[in-house]
């Protein structure tokens, strides 16, 4: 019976910063489908965030509440991702894609950059929430519109980038990169 074992970590290297610029940008639809990946996961997340916070507050239903909520989601977002970046340079989505978030100069991304990324990262969704808020628009079909605009115009400014790096990447100073499938070697 053969088993396999990882010989060496894809991200073992990805610590030195100067090896960091040697890997590839994960292409456009492979951060795409990270996205879509990370939605799901984060959905979890965020429901047991509100759980947490129902509970708390005993569900009240005040606007005092209902905006409470959305801050509290962002914040737990924002932890999420943030911790995730600064811990391993990745979140499970960009883990399982092979896809890790760089710093130039820095082993590992400091809180401030995450949280610049983070924030940046809000460019996907803010404009077209705003237009929304703006225009009067509440109809499921209208926000869509204007969230699927929004995310196409951002996703597009990849490709004014000469590393195809996102805008909020370039913002926060990070780089997205493409890691190395784990070598195995066979065990008898």
């Amino acid at each position: 019976m053969q088993a396999t074992e990882p010989t060496a970590d894809p991200g073992a290297g990805a610590a030195d910063p100067a090896r960091a610029q040697s890997f590839p940008t994960p292409t456009v639809k492979r951060r795409v489908t990270v996205m879509i990946y990370e939605f799901f996961l984060l959905f979890a997340v965020e429901m047991l965030a509100v759980l947490v916070y129902i509970l708390l507050t005993g569900n009240r239903q005040e606007a005092l509440f209902q905006h409470g909520l959305k801050l509290w989601l962002f914040l737990v977002t924002g932890l999420y991702f943030t911790w995730c970046w600064r811990d391993s340079g990745h979140t499970l989505a960009m883990k399982t894609w092979r896809i890790k978030v760089f710093r130039a100069g820095h082993p590992r991304l400091p809180w401030r950059t995450a949280i610049v990324r983070y924030l940046a990262a809000w460019g996907w969704f803010a404009p077209a929430l705003l237009v929304c808020a703006t225009f009067g628009l509440h109809a499921k079909g209208e926000i869509a519109i204007a969230l699927a605009v929004g995310i196409v115009l951002w996703a597009l400014t990849a490709f004014l980038d000469k590393d195809r790096q996102f805008l909020h990447d370039r913002l926060a100073g990070t780089r997205l990169a493409q890691m190395p499938k784990a070598k195995t070697k066979t065990k008898r």
